[in-house]
């Protein structure tokens, strides 16, 4: 293996760690703002990461531009997603937790 098998390793499962911290946070977090806020950051994070590792491994600069996009284009949909779910719960008058 070479050096950058060893960083891609560590990346994925760094990326991996950030899924499983979201999830948790979304299993344990009381209230519907909360939960949303840990599961978008990490995993924004995790998945920047993963996509990290898969840039050190792809074959060509186009492989890698498209991973990059694709990182964006999630990102841009999770905050989009996100926003209008905090706004549908405040409409319905669900309270944070306090």
């Amino acid at each position: 293996m070479t050096l950058t098998d060893y960083a891609t390793a560590c990346l994925l499962i760094l990326g991996g760690i950030f899924f499983l911290a979201g999830t948790v946070g979304l299993l344990r977090f009381p209230d519907v703002y909360t939960r949303l806020h840990a599961l978008t950051k990490a995993d924004n994070v995790g998945l920047g990461f993963i996509m990290a590792g898969l840039v050190l491994q792809a074959e060509s600069w186009l492989a890698a531009g498209k991973l990059l996009l694709i990182w964006l284009l999630v990102l841009f949909a999770s905050a989009s997603v996100s926003y209008l779910i905090a706004r549908r719960a405040l409409n319905k008058g669900i309270r944070i937790w306090m």
